[in-house]
């Protein structure tokens, strides 16, 4: 079984749009929305409580498209 990493976490927009470029580079991920899930449970979690993983063998990658973006959007 292979096994995933915890590459990001934040808010769901800059998840969504990491997502939507790991896509592009062909790098299957997954969400964890805890602010999702504990709303739905009736608990509070932070709003930055959205995780973004993808396998460990995808990570190396993952994480240097994830600096490219972060560097663009702090420009």
């Amino acid at each position: 079984m292979k096994e995933h990493v915890k590459i990001f976490s934040g808010h769901s927009i800059f998840i969504n749009r990491l997502r939507a470029i790991l896509e592009e580079e062909k790098i299957a991920s997954l969400i964890k929305d805890e602010v999702e899930s504990g709303r739905l449970g009736g608990f509070g979690v932070p709003s930055n409580a959205v995780g973004l993983f993808v396998f460990a063998a995808d990570a190396k990658k993952a994480v240097e498209i994830i600096e490219k973006f972060e560097k663009e959007i702090s420009e």
